[in-house]
């Protein structure tokens, strides 16, 4: 079988579609973080035509080779454009892990006027006027070790017609820091970063899962392939029957004429070329079936021009001359370390390893750590007082504003501390019980299928390799049998023209040599069909192809 050589970023090069696949997440303040907070658009989809069909056709025909029509098939195949597709889920499921250490900034300004009437001679108005504007900027952000901080500035300015405020307009402002920290539950950075790792390993095993479905879907194309072939071998012997039986025809119709022979004797050569003309156009429509198959998969048939052309396959239908036997421990161990089902198996286990200490964890209770430091300013337009004989009097104003509240947050002249220990402990947890309960009985039984499948992988090697030496002997028999059926074919032929022998044997030879090269046909490609089964369930297909994946 010829090396085949398959880039994998001429593959990645050809995109079903014109966008990502996944969306991306640029960070603050990135020109494209703009665009799409402020602009999103939706991508449009677009699917391209097919790619290289032009390359192959030569006089007027689409030629291909085994490895030219893999090439075609892995850049046009609709199926393994949508299993390449499926790869992109896994990835957003990554993105959307990360969110949870995404920083976040919160905004809020508020005005509040309010007019109310007073029943106190100390409420300063008999109609008290005020108008309230708090004002908050906060930076929250998870790190990775379960701590969650936060950082702001928040603060309030009131006006008022109260005479006995001190400062009208006010100012207040308050600098604030505080953290949160899990001593339990979501305490370290290994259980921060669980959902992360979840998603990758789903996104490893997604993989394996595609590669192991693209295999599948080559093996599918490869045996479309050998189809064309062993129809079109299958019209050749056809075609080769109808021509033998039209010589046997003519003769006993020439023989007829001359008196040779008796009327009677010519129903059967007729009725024998007329069941090989229907042979051989069962044949035909056969040979064209499988050959619009085979334009579906390297996506001819979407091109008007294309899928008219007639199709060439130019790989050889060689009899295998390999007698040495395989070793059947070799190929199940290779098996073993190629499949990429058994892969994902493995992979599975993984995500339950990680689900179960997720599970455990939430089995803690919780208790969290926090503290603040907060520094606070006032600030505004002062009216000092004096009690001058007894009489309050409002002296001329001092100016002030919010730059007075800044210099007091920032001297820290007027600091806030704040310390808590928070406990949540629940006397009895049905739901995280039940859910590490369920992460044990996954992961057992993703060991059990574990088992199975390295059972079945071998079963599968073991019968593949039944197959294709049970297929070398086939091809030898069938081999000789066409030899003695063509060898027969010449002695009736001999012994007709001695006359010593009626037509009646002569055409049986030569039905039972157009079996024998039926025969023939069906067990050399039968082989093939077996050798690839082998090699898919080897694992080594890619390999042997020379296909990369990304």
């Amino acid at each position: 079988m010829h090396s085949m050589v398959v880039c994998a970023l001429m593959i990645l090069a050809l995109p079903l579609f014109g966008q990502q696949a996944f969306l991306e997440a640029p960070r603050f303040p990135q020109s494209r973080y703009f665009e799409q907070v402020l602009n999103p658009r939706i991508p449009r989809v677009e699917l391209r035509d097919p790619v290289r069909l032009q390359d192959f056709v030569v006089n007027g025909k689409l030629e291909l080779s085994l490895r030219n029509y893999i090439e075609l098939v892995l850049a046009n195949n609709t199926d393994i454009e949508i299993q390449r597709i499926a790869v992109e889920i896994p990835k957003n499921q990554i993105l959307r892990a990360g969110a949870i250490f995404d920083p976040l900034f919160q905004g809020r300004f508020a005005a509040t006027r309010s007019n109310s009437p007073t029943i106190d001679v100390l409420a300063g108005a008999a109609t008290l006027s005020q108008l309230n504007q708090p004002w908050s900027f906060n930076y929250i952000q998870t790190l990775s070790t379960g701590t969650q901080v936060q950082f702001g500035f928040n603060g309030a300015k009131l006006s008022t017609n109260n005479q006995f405020q001190t400062f009208n307009p006010s100012y207040t402002a308050n600098m604030a820091f505080g953290f949160t920290q899990p001593l339990l539950r979501g305490r370290g950075s290994y259980i921060t970063k669980l959902p992360l790792s979840i998603a990758r390993s789903r996104l490893k095993q997604t993989q394996y899962n595609v590669q192991d479905q693209i295999i599948r879907l080559l093996v599918q194309a490869e045996t479309i392939y050998w189809n064309v072939i062993e129809a079109r071998e299958n019209l050749r012997v056809q075609e080769q029957a109808l021509a033998l039986n039209d010589a046997a025809l003519k003769r006993a119709q020439r023989e007829l004429e001359l008196g040779a022979t008796s009327p009677l004797e010519i129903f059967q050569p007729q009725a024998q070329y007329a069941n090989a003309e229907i042979f051989v156009t069962q044949a035909r429509y056969r040979l064209a079936q499988v050959e619009d198959a085979l334009r579906r998969q390297i996506g001819a048939d979407l091109d008007p021009e294309i899928r008219k052309l007639p199709i060439v396959l130019t790989e050889p239908v060689t009899v295998p001359i390999n007698g040495e036997e395989l070793d059947k421990e070799a190929l199940v161990q290779k098996a073993l370390t190629l499949r990429p089902d058994l892969k994902a198996a493995m992979q599975a286990l993984d995500i339950d390893e990680l689900n179960l200490r997720a599970a455990r964890n939430n089995l803690l209770p919780q208790l969290t750590l926090g503290g603040g430091y907060t520094a606070t300013g006032r600030g505004g337009v002062f009216f000092p007082r004096t009690n001058f004989g007894g009489v309050q009097q409002v002296l001329a104003p001092i100016p002030g504003g919010l730059g007075d509240a800044f210099s007091q947050v920032f001297n820290f002249g007027f600091p806030i501390y704040n310390f808590s220990l928070t406990l949540n402990l629940p006397l009895r947890d049905r739901r995280a019980a039940a859910d590490f309960a369920d992460a044990n009985i996954q992961r057992k039984r993703d060991l059990l299928q574990l088992r199975t499948t390295e059972q079945q992988i071998r079963l599968e090697v073991l019968n593949a390799i039944n197959q294709v030496e049970l297929s070398k002997a086939s091809v030898k028999l069938a081999q000789i049998a066409r030899d003695l059926a063509q060898k027969r074919v010449e002695a009736e032929q001999k012994k007709y023209e001695l006359g010593t022998t009626v037509i009646f044997f002569v055409l049986a030879a030569q039905s039972d040599l157009t079996a024998a090269e039926a025969a023939l046909v069906t067990q050399t490609v039968g082989y093939r069909r077996n050798l690839l089964n082998l090699l898919q369930r080897t694992g080594e297909l890619l390999q042997e192809r020379g296909v990369i994946l990304p």
